[in-house]
This record gives C-alpha cells, sequence and structure tokens, in this order.
C-alpha cells in the first residue's frame, strides 16, 4: 500500500505567534491520525540548499501509513479544529499526495 504524505509550503508568514498556536494543536491532530513529521524546514534549525529560484520557504512534510489514511487525518475534527486557529496572515500551499508504492 502506497503511503500518503502532506506537503506544505509556507510562502508569507505575518504572525509567526499565531502560527506557533496552530503548530501545537496541529502537531496533536497529526500524530492522533499517525503522521510522522519528517522535516519542518527551515523553521526549526535545518538546513536548506536552494536551487532555481533560491526561495527557502518554510516546508513541512508529514507521512502516513496510507494516502486514506492522510486524508482522515486532513478531515478530522482535532485537525479542522487546528485550521481554524491558523492564522489569516499566513498564505499556505498544502496538498496531500499519494506516495510511489
Amino acid at each position: 500500500m502506497a503511503k500518503g504524505y502532506w506537503v506544505s509550503v509556507y510562502p508569507a508568514i505575518s504572525d509567526p505567534e499565531r502560527l506557533t498556536a496552530y503548530d501545537k494543536l496541529a502537531g496533536l491532530a497529526v500524530q492522533s491520525g499517525g503522521g510522522r513529521v519528517l522535516s519542518r524546514l527551515p523553521s526549526r534549525g535545518g538546513r536548506v540548499v536552494a536551487h532555481e529560484a533560491g526561495i527557502t520557504q518554510r516546508v513541512v512534510l508529514i507521512e502516513f501509513d496510507s494516502f486514506e489514511q492522510a486524508v482522515a487525518a486532513y478531515e478530522s475534527e482535532a485537525y479542522q479544529k487546528a485550521l481554524v486557529a491558523l492564522p489569516d496572515g499566513v498564505e499556505r500551499d498544502f496538498r496531500i499526495i499519494e506516495g510511489i508504492d
């Protein structure tokens, strides 16, 4: 069975403190949904080498055991509550993708 992934890119963050509040709620929802955070850069001190456009925006990569599990975690009540806490000033490109089996 192919794994599922949440991929989030944050081109703009105008309220980092409120984003931290979202992160806490989202982290609990992801964990309870069976997800594992693989990467959260560059905000957690990890290294980034940017090519082409040279953009080093925040990127979060979360892995689930299946695509269906990733979708269910997004649709869960816990994650929907986290989305309410996501600040208006955060621009985010979010997608759920299926891995290659």
